[in-house]
């Protein structure tokens, strides 16, 4: 990746500029804000699935939806179904203060959308999240050319998972391969990147091999084209052990994919601030790259619901900047437009980690 130029070089010197100034803001959770409008299966289909999977091949199912199966809960496609919903969920958060925003893409792969028997849609979620979030930075941007706003297009770690067998009696059975992995990574990527993205971020990566699949797929593909996007990398440590799904420690997990050269590392949902707050200090001690982390705003509570406020989020946060941990932050799961604009108030004065000056390629 790093011998080509990049695609958008302009782009990329205005983030790195913003990056070496001061502690960017990511943006926050996108379910916990669909929620609350409260669709229903009708919403989810709007007009162009109200009878079927869009005219493509349909699975009867007596007790289904007509068309095959239900749609409701599958959040990516109100891209397509309600983009004026999306579309404000981004404009919120730009307005909270944010200077990166996320496509609505988490689950726009083949084999997650399989789920839904919307496989062939994969290309096109992608294209359209990308260009919704490339159309509310553009427009917030115009309003406040001192503050450049980012699109990061997002690829989720879908469904599988290469390295763990999903049945307990066969530990050696995998339900997918590296290359079919690697085949969805580089469908979505392209409408990612032909859509308008800034930067690729390979997020939520409970199994490292699922990401060393996304980040071969990267390479191949920005080489296809002849030049490079920056790439974020965000893993998941899924509970108190310290540890990702497939079991690596927050150390571990970094030197596996500090070889792709990214743009950052770092930590995301599963966890709270408190939780995280030890594996990004990992982090900040080993990486070479940027830094950054949204966590969940807590642990859901027994109704799955998240109960930490903003302002104990930001204060948490805060002391992360305090202590130089810190390039790029916000939040997942349970967050919204309140927690940010908090979390942004609550770094806002401190300075960003400073990289190391240990040079990367003779490490």
């Amino acid at each position: 990746m790093s011998t080509l130029p990049w695609l958008h070089p302009d782009r990329v010197a205005l983030l790195e500029q913003a990056l070496r100034r001061r502690i960017l803001i990511l943006d926050g959770g996108m379910g916990t804000m669909l929620q609350a409008h409260e669709l229903d299966e009708g919403g989810f289909r709007g007009e162009r699935f109200e009878h079927g999977h869009d005219g493509h091949a349909q699975v009867h199912d007596n007790h289904a939806h007509p068309g095959g199966c239900d749609l409701k809960g599958n959040n990516d496609l109100l891209t397509l179904t309600k983009p004026e919903i999306i579309r404000g969920v981004h404009d919120a958060y730009l307005e909270a203060g944010a200077d990166l925003i996320e496509t609505n893409t988490f689950n726009s792969t083949r084999i997650s959308q399989a789920d839904y028997k919307l496989q062939h849609l994969a290309h096109e979620l992608n294209l359209e999240g990308a260009r919704l979030a490339r159309a509310a930075c553009d427009a917030m941007t115009a309003k406040t050319p001192h503050q450049p706003r980012f699109v990061i297009g997002v690829l989720g770690p879908t469904s599988r998972t290469a390295s763990l067998s999903p049945d307990v009696n066969d530990p050696g059975f995998r339900n997918v391969t590296f290359e079919e992995l690697a085949e969805n990574y580089t469908e979505s990527a392209n409408g990612l990147i032909d859509g308008g993205a800034d930067v690729i971020m390979v997020e939520t990566i409970f199994d490292t091999l699922n990401a060393k699949a996304a980040l071969f797929a990267l390479s191949e593909l920005f080489h296809q084209r002849g030049a490079r996007m920056p790439v974020m990398i965000s893993g998941t440590i899924t509970d108190r052990s310290g540890r990702t799904l497939s079991g690596q420690t927050a150390e571990a997990f970094y030197y596996s994919v500090r070889h792709a050269r990214p743009l950052s590392v770092g930590f995301n949902c599963a966890l709270g601030a408190d939780d995280l707050r030890p594996h990004i200090q990992t982090l900040a001690n080993l990486a070479e790259s940027y830094v950054s982390t949204h966590p969940n705003a807590g642990l859901p509570n027994a109704f799955g619901e998240y109960d930490e406020t903003p302002e104990h989020m930001a204060d948490v946060i805060g002391g992360f900047a305090r202590d130089g941990l810190l390039n790029l932050v916000g939040g997942c799961c349970g967050t919204t437009p309140a927690h940010i604009k908090a979390i942004s108030e609550a770094v806002r004065n401190h300075p960003p980690r400073a990289l190391p000056s240990l040079d990367a390629e003779a490490a």
